[in-house]
């Protein structure tokens, strides 16, 4: 059996009221299964990368990895892309989360390690590339259709369809160019981040997905297809071409390093 490919996956950290005195809140590490099995299934080997690393241990982690994973979550900080005066509905700010996929999102790009951002992940890397965002799409874009599903809903609840640039390694991945989405989320890319192109957008114009053009794949997308794994060919396929590109990120090394 060949070596499978270690995709990085950054944990999520969520403070947890203590009952003991000594300790009043503690800190829970952790990931949605949810992510890890459509990994699994694709053929690679998750590792969770806790948030609170010394930058040089950190460095360390992300150079075993052979593929990166940024899952959804909060909000990124406004301040990272330029706002102070921030909307009313930002939250859930985790600043040491934003320091680690701001710094994986830049390690990624220049090295080209294969990358997948889902939700928070596509939007945290169109800020690690010098772009903005959005604060609110209600109010700052009101032409929009419905991004945020009511919680009272499934999360593979359809919500939109999006439009697939044809020639992208998102539509390669896909096997489409069009077909419909969930969608979670009150925040969007607004400027595109450096060295990105749009690559999937929904029927309001809003930003779905972007890509790095001549990375071996290097993709983020706004929805969430996780949710939609077990049923959808479509994202059964971006999973899988995550882990294609990593195990083949994972041979050249492998060759690198028995080279004379």
């Amino acid at each position: 059996m060949s070596q499978a490919p270690l995709i990085g996956v950054v944990a999520d950290h969520k403070y947890i009221e203590s009952t003991d005195r000594s300790d009043s809140a503690r800190a829970f590490v952790g990931v949605f299964a949810t992510y890890l099995r459509c990994l699994v299934d694709a053929g690679a080997m998750p590792v969770i990368i806790p948030l609170e690393l010394p930058d040089e241990m950190l460095r360390g982690v992300y150079e075993h990895m052979d593929g990166i994973l940024f899952t959804g979550g909060g909000d990124v900080d406004p301040a990272i892309y330029g706002i102070t005066d921030v909307h009313e509905t930002v939250r859930v700010i985790k600043p040491e989360r934003d320091n680690v996929e701001l710094k994986i999102s830049r390690w990624a790009a220049a090295d080209d390690t294969p990358l997948l951002g889902i939700c928070r992940g596509h939007q945290v890397v169109n800020v690690a590339l010098g772009g903005t965002l959005f604060m609110d799409i209600p109010s700052q874009v009101p032409s929009a259709v419905t991004h945020d599903t009511p919680d009272d809903q499934p999360l593979s609840t359809y919500a939109h369809e999006v439009q697939v640039a044809p020639d992208s390694a998102l539509a390669q991945a896909l096997g489409a160019q069009r077909l419909p989405t969930n969608s979670r989320h009150h925040q969007a890319v607004d400027r595109v981040g450096e060295g990105l192109a749009i690559t999937a957008r929904s029927a309001d114009g809003l930003i779905e997905a972007t890509e790095k053009p001549g990375a071996h794949f290097y993709v983020t997308v706004q929805w969430h297809p996780e949710n939609l794994y077990a049923d959808d060919d479509a994202m059964r396929g971006l999973f899988k071409a995550l882990v294609d590109a990593a195990a083949c990120r994972l041979q050249d090394r492998l060759k690198q390093a028995v080279a004379p």
